[in-house]
Protein backbone atom coordinates (compact mmCIF):
# COMPACT_ATOMS: atom_id res chain seq x y z
CA UNK A 1 0.00 0.00 0.00
CA UNK A 2 1.82 3.06 -1.00
CA UNK A 3 1.48 6.02 1.37
CA UNK A 4 -1.40 8.04 0.03
CA UNK A 5 -3.48 4.53 1.06
CA UNK A 6 -2.08 4.53 4.10
CA UNK A 7 -2.94 8.29 5.36
CA UNK A 8 -6.57 7.36 3.86
CA UNK A 9 -6.95 4.15 5.94
CA UNK A 10 -5.54 5.85 9.21
CA UNK A 11 -8.36 8.76 8.74
CA UNK A 12 -10.95 6.50 8.12
CA UNK A 13 -9.57 4.47 11.70
CA UNK A 14 -9.72 7.94 13.52
CA UNK A 15 -13.64 8.59 12.15
CA UNK A 16 -14.71 5.35 13.69
CA UNK A 17 -16.62 6.88 17.24
CA UNK A 18 -14.62 6.05 20.28
CA UNK A 19 -17.91 4.37 21.60
CA UNK A 20 -17.95 1.53 18.90
CA UNK A 21 -14.42 0.95 19.96
CA UNK A 22 -15.13 0.26 23.86
CA UNK A 23 -17.91 -1.85 22.83
CA UNK A 24 -14.97 -4.40 19.89
CA UNK A 25 -12.63 -4.60 22.57
CA UNK A 26 -15.06 -6.27 24.99
CA UNK A 27 -16.76 -8.42 22.64
CA UNK A 28 -12.79 -9.45 21.92
CA UNK A 29 -11.97 -9.89 25.32
CA UNK A 30 -15.64 -12.00 26.22
CA UNK A 31 -14.01 -14.80 23.06
CA UNK A 32 -11.10 -15.16 25.08
CA UNK A 33 -10.68 -18.83 26.70
CA UNK A 34 -11.72 -18.29 30.71
CA UNK A 35 -8.21 -18.88 32.50
CA UNK A 36 -8.33 -22.49 34.28
CA UNK A 37 -9.17 -22.24 38.14
CA UNK A 38 -6.08 -22.94 40.02
CA UNK A 39 -8.07 -23.80 43.06
CA UNK A 40 -8.15 -27.40 44.70
CA UNK A 41 -10.86 -28.78 46.80
CA UNK A 42 -10.69 -31.56 49.05
CA UNK A 43 -13.01 -35.15 48.61
CA UNK A 44 -13.43 -38.34 50.52
CA UNK A 45 -13.48 -41.02 48.04
CA UNK A 46 -15.05 -44.56 49.44
CA UNK A 47 -13.24 -47.36 47.28
CA UNK A 48 -12.35 -50.77 47.92
CA UNK A 49 -13.68 -50.99 51.49
CA UNK A 50 -11.54 -47.81 52.88
CA UNK A 51 -12.34 -43.50 52.60
CA UNK A 52 -9.88 -41.63 51.03
CA UNK A 53 -9.27 -38.04 51.19
CA UNK A 54 -8.19 -36.95 47.77
CA UNK A 55 -7.68 -33.39 46.39
CA UNK A 56 -8.94 -32.02 42.95
CA UNK A 57 -9.25 -28.81 41.10
CA UNK A 58 -12.55 -26.93 41.07
CA UNK A 59 -13.83 -27.44 37.90
CA UNK A 60 -13.06 -31.03 37.58
CA UNK A 61 -16.14 -33.34 37.59
CA UNK A 62 -15.72 -36.95 39.55
CA UNK A 63 -14.17 -38.97 36.40
CA UNK A 64 -11.52 -36.76 36.14
CA UNK A 65 -10.71 -36.29 40.00
CA UNK A 66 -10.74 -40.06 40.25
CA UNK A 67 -8.21 -40.27 36.89
CA UNK A 68 -5.59 -37.52 38.16
CA UNK A 69 -5.75 -39.62 42.09
CA UNK A 70 -4.46 -42.81 40.47
CA UNK A 71 -7.99 -44.20 41.08
CA UNK A 72 -9.50 -46.51 37.86
CA UNK A 73 -12.86 -47.48 36.90
CA UNK A 74 -13.50 -50.65 35.22
CA UNK A 75 -15.73 -51.40 32.51
CA UNK A 76 -19.01 -51.50 34.62
CA UNK A 77 -18.18 -50.14 37.40
CA UNK A 78 -20.18 -46.61 38.49
CA UNK A 79 -19.81 -44.05 40.92
CA UNK A 80 -22.83 -41.94 43.02
CA UNK A 81 -22.34 -39.15 42.82
CA UNK A 82 -22.65 -39.91 38.40
CA UNK A 83 -18.97 -39.34 37.06
CA UNK A 84 -20.27 -36.03 35.36
CA UNK A 85 -20.99 -34.36 38.64
CA UNK A 86 -18.82 -31.78 39.23
CA UNK A 87 -16.73 -31.65 42.19
CA UNK A 88 -16.88 -29.56 45.39
CA UNK A 89 -15.62 -28.99 48.63
CA UNK A 90 -15.75 -31.84 51.46
CA UNK A 91 -17.66 -34.15 48.42
CA UNK A 92 -18.23 -37.82 49.06
CA UNK A 93 -18.05 -40.05 46.37
CA UNK A 94 -18.97 -43.52 46.35
CA UNK A 95 -17.06 -46.04 44.05
CA UNK A 96 -19.22 -49.37 43.03
CA UNK A 97 -16.74 -52.03 41.87
CA UNK A 98 -19.95 -54.21 39.50
CA UNK A 99 -18.56 -57.58 38.14
CA UNK A 100 -20.72 -59.57 35.41
CA UNK A 101 -20.64 -63.35 35.92
CA UNK A 102 -22.73 -65.89 33.60
CA UNK A 103 -23.72 -69.01 35.63
CA UNK A 104 -25.32 -72.20 34.32
CA UNK A 105 -27.82 -74.44 36.59
CA UNK A 106 -29.58 -77.17 35.75
CA UNK A 107 -33.57 -77.27 36.85
CA UNK A 108 -36.19 -80.07 36.48
CA UNK A 109 -39.11 -79.40 34.37
CA UNK A 110 -41.99 -80.68 36.39
CA UNK A 111 -44.49 -83.05 34.52
CA UNK A 112 -48.05 -82.02 34.17
CA UNK A 113 -50.68 -83.69 35.45
CA UNK A 114 -53.85 -84.63 32.50
CA UNK A 115 -57.20 -86.34 32.98
CA UNK A 116 -58.69 -87.49 30.07
CA UNK A 117 -62.67 -88.10 30.09
CA UNK A 118 -63.39 -91.31 28.68
CA UNK A 119 -66.92 -92.89 27.83
CA UNK A 120 -65.50 -96.13 26.85
CA UNK A 121 -64.47 -96.52 30.59
CA UNK A 122 -67.05 -97.07 33.10
CA UNK A 123 -68.22 -94.16 35.59
CA UNK A 124 -65.63 -93.59 38.34
CA UNK A 125 -62.84 -96.12 36.60
CA UNK A 126 -59.45 -94.29 36.03
CA UNK A 127 -56.93 -96.11 33.61
CA UNK A 128 -53.17 -94.51 33.33
CA UNK A 129 -52.45 -93.91 30.17
CA UNK A 130 -49.21 -92.51 30.32
CA UNK A 131 -46.56 -92.24 33.02
CA UNK A 132 -45.44 -88.54 33.93
CA UNK A 133 -41.41 -88.00 33.60
CA UNK A 134 -40.00 -84.68 34.47
CA UNK A 135 -37.81 -82.88 32.26
CA UNK A 136 -34.41 -81.16 32.38
CA UNK A 137 -33.56 -77.73 31.02
CA UNK A 138 -29.72 -75.93 31.52
CA UNK A 139 -30.54 -72.29 32.17
CA UNK A 140 -28.18 -69.41 31.90
CA UNK A 141 -27.95 -66.47 34.29
CA UNK A 142 -26.30 -63.11 34.15
CA UNK A 143 -25.39 -62.13 37.15
CA UNK A 144 -24.21 -58.63 38.42
CA UNK A 145 -22.00 -58.09 41.95
CA UNK A 146 -21.99 -54.62 43.61
CA UNK A 147 -18.80 -54.26 46.13
CA UNK A 148 -19.46 -58.44 46.04
CA UNK A 149 -22.83 -58.22 46.74
CA UNK A 150 -25.17 -59.68 43.87
CA UNK A 151 -27.67 -57.47 43.10
CA UNK A 152 -29.44 -58.89 40.23
CA UNK A 153 -29.94 -62.02 38.12
CA UNK A 154 -31.61 -62.58 34.52
CA UNK A 155 -32.15 -65.62 32.87
CA UNK A 156 -30.15 -64.76 29.30
CA UNK A 157 -30.74 -68.32 28.21
CA UNK A 158 -33.24 -71.76 28.64
CA UNK A 159 -31.71 -75.02 26.37
CA UNK A 160 -34.12 -77.55 27.01
CA UNK A 161 -31.94 -80.88 27.64
CA UNK A 162 -35.00 -83.26 28.21
CA UNK A 163 -38.51 -82.40 27.44
CA UNK A 164 -41.30 -83.60 30.03
CA UNK A 165 -43.42 -86.47 29.81
CA UNK A 166 -47.02 -85.05 30.91
CA UNK A 167 -49.15 -88.33 33.00
CA UNK A 168 -52.15 -89.28 31.64
CA UNK A 169 -55.02 -90.64 33.45
CA UNK A 170 -58.48 -91.70 31.65
CA UNK A 171 -61.17 -91.49 33.71
CA UNK A 172 -64.70 -93.00 32.86
CA UNK A 173 -67.56 -90.83 32.73
CA UNK A 174 -70.74 -93.29 31.72
CA UNK A 175 -71.40 -96.16 30.37
CA UNK A 176 -69.79 -97.55 26.85
CA UNK A 177 -72.42 -97.09 23.87
CA UNK A 178 -73.28 -100.00 22.16
CA UNK A 179 -70.02 -101.23 19.82
CA UNK A 180 -71.23 -101.15 16.19
CA UNK A 181 -68.90 -102.79 13.72
CA UNK A 182 -67.67 -100.09 11.20
CA UNK A 183 -65.23 -100.43 8.27
CA UNK A 184 -61.70 -98.46 8.09
CA UNK A 185 -60.28 -96.13 10.72
CA UNK A 186 -62.30 -93.53 12.17
CA UNK A 187 -60.09 -90.80 13.46
CA UNK A 188 -61.21 -88.01 15.67
CA UNK A 189 -60.03 -85.02 17.51
CA UNK A 190 -61.45 -84.87 21.82
CA UNK A 191 -60.05 -82.01 24.36
CA UNK A 192 -56.84 -81.31 22.10
CA UNK A 193 -55.72 -85.20 21.74
CA UNK A 194 -56.30 -87.39 18.47
CA UNK A 195 -58.23 -90.98 19.06
CA UNK A 196 -59.18 -93.77 16.05
CA UNK A 197 -61.84 -96.15 16.00
CA UNK A 198 -61.25 -99.34 14.01
CA UNK A 199 -62.89 -102.60 13.44
CA UNK A 200 -65.85 -101.33 15.57
CA UNK A 201 -67.31 -98.27 17.36
CA UNK A 202 -65.81 -99.65 20.81
CA UNK A 203 -62.04 -100.34 19.47
CA UNK A 204 -61.01 -96.80 20.57
CA UNK A 205 -57.47 -96.06 21.14
CA UNK A 206 -55.32 -92.58 21.79
CA UNK A 207 -53.16 -91.57 18.87
CA UNK A 208 -51.62 -88.74 20.17
CA UNK A 209 -52.30 -87.43 23.74
CA UNK A 210 -50.18 -84.02 23.78
CA UNK A 211 -53.30 -82.06 24.59
CA UNK A 212 -52.41 -79.18 22.18
CA UNK A 213 -54.05 -80.41 18.66
CA UNK A 214 -55.44 -77.38 17.26
CA UNK A 215 -57.38 -78.95 14.82
CA UNK A 216 -57.26 -76.52 11.92
CA UNK A 217 -55.33 -79.56 10.31
CA UNK A 218 -56.62 -83.16 10.36
CA UNK A 219 -56.48 -85.25 7.92
CA UNK A 220 -55.92 -89.16 7.36
CA UNK A 221 -54.09 -90.44 4.36
CA UNK A 222 -56.34 -92.04 1.17
CA UNK A 223 -54.90 -95.79 3.17
CA UNK A 224 -55.53 -94.43 6.47
CA UNK A 225 -52.19 -95.10 7.90
CA UNK A 226 -51.15 -91.75 8.74
CA UNK A 227 -52.63 -88.82 10.31
CA UNK A 228 -51.97 -85.68 9.14
CA UNK A 229 -52.36 -82.68 12.02
CA UNK A 230 -51.47 -79.45 13.55
CA UNK A 231 -50.71 -78.53 17.21
CA UNK A 232 -50.53 -75.06 18.81
CA UNK A 233 -47.55 -73.47 17.64
CA UNK A 234 -46.41 -70.76 20.83
CA UNK A 235 -45.54 -67.59 20.68
CA UNK A 236 -44.05 -66.97 17.47
CA UNK A 237 -46.13 -69.42 15.21
CA UNK A 238 -49.78 -70.23 14.48
CA UNK A 239 -49.05 -73.45 14.75
CA UNK A 240 -47.18 -76.15 13.39
CA UNK A 241 -47.70 -79.63 11.04
CA UNK A 242 -47.14 -82.73 12.25
CA UNK A 243 -48.24 -86.77 11.30
CA UNK A 244 -48.47 -90.02 12.82
CA UNK A 245 -47.98 -93.61 12.07
CA UNK A 246 -51.05 -95.05 13.21
CA UNK A 247 -49.85 -98.74 12.27
CA UNK A 248 -47.52 -98.10 14.87
CA UNK A 249 -48.54 -99.97 18.64
CA UNK A 250 -47.18 -96.90 20.19
CA UNK A 251 -47.50 -94.22 17.52
CA UNK A 252 -44.98 -91.39 18.13
CA UNK A 253 -45.60 -87.69 16.33
CA UNK A 254 -43.13 -86.72 13.57
CA UNK A 255 -42.34 -83.44 12.81
CA UNK A 256 -43.01 -81.98 9.39
CA UNK A 257 -40.89 -78.44 9.57
CA UNK A 258 -43.77 -76.55 8.23
CA UNK A 259 -45.52 -73.45 10.49
CA UNK A 260 -49.03 -71.41 10.68
CA UNK A 261 -51.12 -74.21 8.28
CA UNK A 262 -54.31 -72.48 8.45
CA UNK A 263 -56.69 -73.35 5.61
CA UNK A 264 -55.28 -77.04 3.79
CA UNK A 265 -52.51 -79.94 4.42
CA UNK A 266 -53.75 -83.36 2.89
CA UNK A 267 -52.29 -86.01 1.89
CA UNK A 268 -52.74 -87.03 -2.25
CA UNK A 269 -54.98 -89.46 -3.24
CA UNK A 270 -52.73 -92.95 -4.43
CA UNK A 271 -49.45 -91.32 -3.49
CA UNK A 272 -49.14 -92.05 -0.11
CA UNK A 273 -46.21 -90.09 0.55
CA UNK A 274 -46.97 -86.62 -1.39
CA UNK A 275 -49.15 -84.22 0.42
CA UNK A 276 -49.78 -80.31 -0.01
CA UNK A 277 -50.47 -77.26 2.02
CA UNK A 278 -50.83 -74.12 2.00
CA UNK A 279 -49.42 -71.30 4.41
CA UNK A 280 -50.04 -67.81 6.19
CA UNK A 281 -47.96 -65.10 8.06
CA UNK A 282 -48.72 -64.65 11.79
CA UNK A 283 -50.48 -60.96 11.94
CA UNK A 284 -50.86 -59.21 15.65
CA UNK A 285 -54.43 -57.53 14.84
CA UNK A 286 -57.89 -60.16 13.45
CA UNK A 287 -57.94 -62.63 12.36
CA UNK A 288 -54.06 -63.40 13.28
CA UNK A 289 -52.35 -63.99 10.14
CA UNK A 290 -52.47 -62.76 6.34
CA UNK A 291 -52.52 -65.28 3.87
CA UNK A 292 -49.93 -66.08 1.55
CA UNK A 293 -52.57 -67.83 -1.05
CA UNK A 294 -49.20 -70.35 -1.39
CA UNK A 295 -49.15 -74.23 -2.52
CA UNK A 296 -46.38 -76.33 -1.67
CA UNK A 297 -46.13 -80.18 -2.73
CA UNK A 298 -43.89 -82.92 -0.10
CA UNK A 299 -42.37 -85.86 -0.31
CA UNK A 300 -42.25 -87.25 3.12
CA UNK A 301 -41.15 -90.83 4.69
CA UNK A 302 -40.93 -92.91 7.49
CA UNK A 303 -37.51 -91.22 8.53
CA UNK A 304 -38.75 -87.61 8.13
CA UNK A 305 -39.86 -84.94 5.56
CA UNK A 306 -37.93 -83.99 2.68
CA UNK A 307 -37.55 -80.32 1.16
CA UNK A 308 -40.79 -78.89 -0.26
CA UNK A 309 -41.52 -77.77 -3.58
CA UNK A 310 -43.50 -75.05 -4.76
CA UNK A 311 -46.29 -75.23 -6.56
CA UNK A 312 -48.06 -71.80 -6.31
CA UNK A 313 -46.35 -68.67 -5.56
CA UNK A 314 -47.34 -66.47 -2.63
CA UNK A 315 -50.01 -64.15 -4.19
CA UNK A 316 -52.84 -61.77 -3.39
CA UNK A 317 -55.77 -64.05 -4.14
CA UNK A 318 -58.07 -62.00 -5.14
CA UNK A 319 -60.64 -60.22 -3.41
CA UNK A 320 -60.49 -60.43 0.08
CA UNK A 321 -57.53 -62.80 -0.53
CA UNK A 322 -56.17 -61.73 3.21
CA UNK A 323 -58.43 -64.17 4.71
CA UNK A 324 -56.75 -67.21 2.53
CA UNK A 325 -57.42 -69.81 -0.16
CA UNK A 326 -58.37 -73.90 0.11
CA UNK A 327 -58.01 -76.66 -1.88
CA UNK A 328 -59.18 -80.45 -3.06
CA UNK A 329 -57.10 -83.12 -4.25
CA UNK A 330 -58.52 -84.44 -7.03
CA UNK A 331 -59.06 -88.39 -7.01
CA UNK A 332 -56.26 -89.17 -9.32
CA UNK A 333 -54.20 -87.36 -7.28
CA UNK A 334 -52.01 -85.32 -10.18
CA UNK A 335 -53.75 -81.61 -9.20
CA UNK A 336 -55.99 -79.74 -6.87
CA UNK A 337 -59.46 -77.41 -7.13
CA UNK A 338 -59.06 -74.49 -5.39
CA UNK A 339 -61.21 -72.07 -3.90
CA UNK A 340 -60.86 -68.36 -2.42
CA UNK A 341 -63.75 -65.45 -1.43
CA UNK A 342 -64.61 -64.82 -5.18
CA UNK A 343 -63.57 -67.95 -7.06
CA UNK A 344 -63.27 -71.72 -7.48
CA UNK A 345 -61.04 -73.49 -10.27
CA UNK A 346 -58.29 -75.77 -10.91
CA UNK A 347 -54.65 -75.50 -10.16
CA UNK A 348 -52.53 -75.50 -13.42
CA UNK A 349 -49.81 -77.81 -11.69
CA UNK A 350 -47.42 -77.99 -14.87
CA UNK A 351 -47.41 -74.27 -15.19
CA UNK A 352 -47.94 -73.29 -11.91
CA UNK A 353 -50.95 -71.10 -12.10
CA UNK A 354 -54.43 -71.00 -11.86
CA UNK A 355 -57.59 -72.16 -14.00
CA UNK A 356 -60.62 -70.67 -13.10
CA UNK A 357 -63.64 -72.35 -13.69
CA UNK A 358 -66.55 -70.38 -11.60
CA UNK A 359 -66.13 -66.42 -10.72
CA UNK A 360 -68.49 -65.01 -8.26
CA UNK A 361 -69.42 -61.32 -5.94
CA UNK A 362 -67.53 -62.07 -2.67
CA UNK A 363 -70.05 -61.72 0.54
CA UNK A 364 -68.97 -59.28 2.72
CA UNK A 365 -69.01 -60.61 5.82
CA UNK A 366 -68.52 -57.39 7.68
CA UNK A 367 -66.40 -58.53 10.42
CA UNK A 368 -62.30 -59.98 10.41
CA UNK A 369 -63.38 -63.03 8.58
CA UNK A 370 -64.25 -64.14 4.90
CA UNK A 371 -66.29 -66.74 3.59
CA UNK A 372 -64.39 -69.73 1.21
CA UNK A 373 -67.05 -72.35 -0.58
CA UNK A 374 -66.68 -75.50 0.41
CA UNK A 375 -65.30 -78.06 -2.47
CA UNK A 376 -65.55 -81.93 -3.73
CA UNK A 377 -64.73 -83.84 -6.21
CA UNK A 378 -67.35 -86.33 -7.27
CA UNK A 379 -65.78 -89.91 -6.95
CA UNK A 380 -64.57 -89.92 -10.85
CA UNK A 381 -63.62 -86.67 -10.65
CA UNK A 382 -65.59 -85.36 -13.69
CA UNK A 383 -67.87 -83.14 -11.71
CA UNK A 384 -66.81 -80.84 -8.63
CA UNK A 385 -69.70 -79.31 -6.43
CA UNK A 386 -68.99 -76.25 -4.37
CA UNK A 387 -71.25 -73.49 -3.27
CA UNK A 388 -72.23 -70.30 -5.01
CA UNK A 389 -72.79 -66.90 -3.84
CA UNK A 390 -75.71 -65.60 -5.79
CA UNK A 391 -77.73 -66.83 -8.70
CA UNK A 392 -75.85 -67.69 -11.90
CA UNK A 393 -76.42 -65.24 -14.68
CA UNK A 394 -78.03 -62.46 -11.46
CA UNK A 395 -76.71 -59.47 -10.35
CA UNK A 396 -75.22 -59.81 -7.03
CA UNK A 397 -74.77 -57.60 -3.92
CA UNK A 398 -71.90 -58.26 -1.40
CA UNK A 399 -74.25 -58.79 1.47
CA UNK A 400 -77.08 -61.05 -1.15
CA UNK A 401 -77.72 -63.93 1.71
CA UNK A 402 -78.64 -66.66 -0.92
CA UNK A 403 -76.11 -69.42 -1.47
CA UNK A 404 -77.08 -72.33 -3.68
CA UNK A 405 -75.30 -75.77 -4.24
CA UNK A 406 -73.88 -76.37 -7.33
CA UNK A 407 -72.28 -78.94 -9.88
CA UNK A 408 -68.84 -77.30 -11.89
CA UNK A 409 -67.69 -79.52 -15.38
CA UNK A 410 -66.35 -77.86 -17.94
CA UNK A 411 -65.43 -81.13 -20.02
CA UNK A 412 -69.61 -81.61 -19.99
CA UNK A 413 -71.79 -78.06 -19.48
CA UNK A 414 -70.47 -74.43 -19.44
CA UNK A 415 -71.56 -73.00 -16.36
CA UNK A 416 -72.87 -74.12 -12.97
CA UNK A 417 -75.90 -76.20 -12.32
CA UNK A 418 -78.14 -76.03 -9.35
CA UNK A 419 -78.52 -78.75 -7.08
CA UNK A 420 -80.24 -77.31 -4.20
CA UNK A 421 -81.20 -73.47 -3.65
CA UNK A 422 -80.93 -71.66 -0.81
CA UNK A 423 -78.59 -73.97 1.29
CA UNK A 424 -76.67 -71.44 3.17
CA UNK A 425 -72.99 -70.41 2.92
CA UNK A 426 -71.88 -73.25 5.18
CA UNK A 427 -73.15 -75.93 2.74
CA UNK A 428 -70.13 -78.00 2.37
CA UNK A 429 -71.19 -80.53 -0.11
CA UNK A 430 -69.22 -83.84 0.17
CA UNK A 431 -69.41 -86.54 -2.24
CA UNK A 432 -69.29 -90.23 -1.37
CA UNK A 433 -67.80 -93.14 -2.55
CA UNK A 434 -69.32 -95.04 -5.48
CA UNK A 435 -71.56 -97.40 -4.91
CA UNK A 436 -72.98 -100.37 -7.49
CA UNK A 437 -76.74 -100.09 -8.20
CA UNK A 438 -78.52 -103.21 -8.44
CA UNK A 439 -78.76 -102.45 -12.28
CA UNK A 440 -75.12 -102.17 -12.33
CA UNK A 441 -74.63 -98.78 -12.85
CA UNK A 442 -72.40 -96.65 -10.86
CA UNK A 443 -73.98 -93.68 -8.65
CA UNK A 444 -73.05 -91.75 -5.41
CA UNK A 445 -74.70 -89.80 -3.12
CA UNK A 446 -73.99 -86.12 -1.89
CA UNK A 447 -74.23 -84.95 1.35
CA UNK A 448 -74.75 -81.40 2.39
CA UNK A 449 -75.70 -79.28 5.46
CA UNK A 450 -79.23 -76.84 4.86
CA UNK A 451 -79.48 -73.75 6.68
CA UNK A 452 -82.41 -73.50 9.21
CA UNK A 453 -82.49 -69.97 8.64
CA UNK A 454 -80.96 -69.48 5.14
CA UNK A 455 -81.18 -65.48 5.17
CA UNK A 456 -78.76 -65.21 8.64
CA UNK A 457 -76.64 -68.24 7.31
CA UNK A 458 -73.71 -66.81 8.55
CA UNK A 459 -74.94 -67.47 12.40
CA UNK A 460 -77.91 -70.35 11.71
CA UNK A 461 -77.44 -73.66 12.43
CA UNK A 462 -77.71 -76.28 10.15
CA UNK A 463 -79.73 -80.04 8.88
CA UNK A 464 -77.83 -82.81 7.13
CA UNK A 465 -79.14 -83.46 3.72
CA UNK A 466 -78.54 -85.97 1.29
CA UNK A 467 -79.50 -86.11 -2.26
CA UNK A 468 -78.35 -88.21 -5.79
CA UNK A 469 -75.74 -86.85 -7.44
CA UNK A 470 -78.30 -84.78 -10.32
CA UNK A 471 -79.70 -83.23 -7.27
CA UNK A 472 -82.87 -85.52 -6.72
CA UNK A 473 -84.18 -86.94 -4.32
CA UNK A 474 -83.22 -84.82 -1.14
CA UNK A 475 -83.59 -86.40 2.41
CA UNK A 476 -83.35 -84.77 5.63
CA UNK A 477 -81.97 -86.98 7.72
CA UNK A 478 -80.32 -85.47 11.35
CA UNK A 479 -81.23 -84.16 13.54
CA UNK A 480 -85.07 -84.69 14.17
CA UNK A 481 -87.75 -81.27 13.67
CA UNK A 482 -87.62 -79.02 16.49
CA UNK A 483 -83.96 -80.68 17.54
CA UNK A 484 -80.99 -77.65 18.10
CA UNK A 485 -79.44 -77.94 14.67
CA UNK A 486 -75.32 -78.95 13.72
CA UNK A 487 -73.06 -76.11 13.84
CA UNK A 488 -71.17 -76.01 10.05
CA UNK A 489 -68.54 -78.55 8.92
CA UNK A 490 -67.64 -81.09 6.82
CA UNK A 491 -68.90 -84.31 7.36
CA UNK A 492 -66.97 -87.42 5.96
CA UNK A 493 -68.51 -90.82 4.29
CA UNK A 494 -67.84 -94.07 5.49
CA UNK A 495 -65.24 -96.03 3.07
CA UNK A 496 -67.26 -98.53 2.67
CA UNK A 497 -71.16 -99.95 3.63
CA UNK A 498 -71.24 -100.27 7.33
CA UNK A 499 -73.69 -103.19 8.04
CA UNK A 500 -74.76 -106.12 5.50
CA UNK A 501 -77.69 -104.22 4.18
CA UNK A 502 -75.43 -102.25 2.11
CA UNK A 503 -76.08 -99.39 4.49
CA UNK A 504 -73.41 -96.56 4.31
CA UNK A 505 -72.37 -93.66 7.28
CA UNK A 506 -72.05 -90.28 7.51
CA UNK A 507 -69.86 -88.95 10.57
CA UNK A 508 -70.23 -86.00 11.87
CA UNK A 509 -69.87 -83.94 15.42
CA UNK A 510 -73.15 -82.87 17.15
CA UNK A 511 -73.37 -80.86 20.46
CA UNK A 512 -69.62 -81.79 21.12
CA UNK A 513 -69.81 -85.38 20.34
CA UNK A 514 -69.14 -88.01 17.59
CA UNK A 515 -72.49 -89.70 15.82
CA UNK A 516 -73.61 -91.46 12.86
CA UNK A 517 -76.21 -91.42 10.36
CA UNK A 518 -77.01 -94.23 8.48
CA UNK A 519 -77.70 -93.66 4.80
CA UNK A 520 -80.66 -94.46 3.04
CA UNK A 521 -82.22 -95.07 6.68
CA UNK A 522 -81.28 -92.28 8.75
CA UNK A 523 -80.87 -94.27 11.69
CA UNK A 524 -78.57 -92.45 14.33
CA UNK A 525 -75.68 -93.70 16.52
CA UNK A 526 -73.86 -91.80 18.70
CA UNK A 527 -70.39 -92.57 19.44
CA UNK A 528 -68.98 -90.74 22.39
CA UNK A 529 -70.28 -88.61 25.58
CA UNK A 530 -67.82 -86.26 26.77
CA UNK A 531 -68.51 -83.64 24.49
CA UNK A 532 -65.18 -82.70 23.66
CA UNK A 533 -64.98 -83.91 19.64
CA UNK A 534 -63.85 -80.95 17.45
CA UNK A 535 -62.43 -82.72 14.26
CA UNK A 536 -62.65 -86.10 12.64
CA UNK A 537 -61.88 -87.78 9.53
CA UNK A 538 -62.61 -91.16 8.10
CA UNK A 539 -60.76 -93.40 5.50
Amino acid sequence: MGVTGTMMAQQRFQQIPGWFLLLLLFLLAACQAPLRSEVQVSLRVEVDGEVRTIAAQAGQTVDQALASAGIDLGPLDRTEPPGYTLVREGLLVRVIRVEEDFLQEDEIIPFERRTLRNEALPEGETRLVQRGINGLRKVTYRVLRENGEEVSRQIVRVEVIREAVPEIVMVGVRQPFLARPIPGRLAYLAGGNAWVMEGNTGARRPVVLTGDLDGRVFRLSPDGRWLLFTRQGGEEAINTLWMVDLDQPEPQPIPLNVENVVHFAAFAPRQTWLLAYSTVEPRPGPPGWQANNDLYFRTVREEGPLPGRLVLEARAGGIYGWWGTTYAWHPEGKTLAYARPDQVGLVDVVNKGLEPWLTFVPYQAQGDWAWVPGLSWSPEGDILFTVLHGRPGEDVAEDDPYFALVALAPAYWEGPVVLAENVGMFAFPVASPARTLSTGEQAYWVAYLQALFPQQSDTSRYRLMVMDRDGSNKRSLFPAEGEPGLPPQQVRWSPAPVDDRGQWAVALMYQGNLYLVLVPSGEVIPLTGDGLVTALDWR
